[in-house]
């Protein structure tokens, strides 16, 4: 497997927060539900949707940048036995993966009081480039 993308994001909690509860529609249109029920589930449910976002948000830009063609509920954050967190897509996201020659992700997110980040790494075949493109130098 070799790196074909990287994208990294940083939001503010407040600024999820308040996006939320000014349309609460947005939380089922960016969320999953197994993404609702975890991050309710915490004392404090704000940090653990703004590090969702920045994660979709880095595997947005992997992808080509963007959101056109696919939902962000396309693209889930989701737990490994370990507790470490994972990428899920489905429908257009994973088509655009897919076509991208990417078969599996990397994935890290940290979370403040303030701010939360996440990067994703896309990985695949060698002989192809994020974009799809086949490296004929190889």
């Amino acid at each position: 497997m070799t790196p074909l993308a990287v994208g990294i994001d940083l939001v503010e909690v407040r600024r999820v927060q308040e996006a939320i509860e000014r349309t609460p529609q947005l939380e089922q249109r960016a969320f999953t539900a197994s993404e609702i029920r975890y991050c309710r589930a915490a004392q404090s449910p704000w940090q653990r949707f703004a590090a969702r976002w920045a994660a979709k948000e880095a595997v947005v830009k992997c992808l080509g940048g963007g959101v056109p063609g696919f939902e962000l509920t396309d693209i889930e954050v989701v737990h490994d036995a370990d507790g470490a967190p994972m990428v899920r897509l489905s429908g257009r996201a994973a088509d655009r993966a897919r076509d991208r020659g990417i078969d599996r992700w990397l994935l890290s997110m940290t979370h403040v009081a303030e701010m939360a980040q996440a990067t994703a790494i896309a990985l695949g075949d060698s002989g192809r480039t994020a974009a799809g493109e086949v490296d004929a130098s190889r």
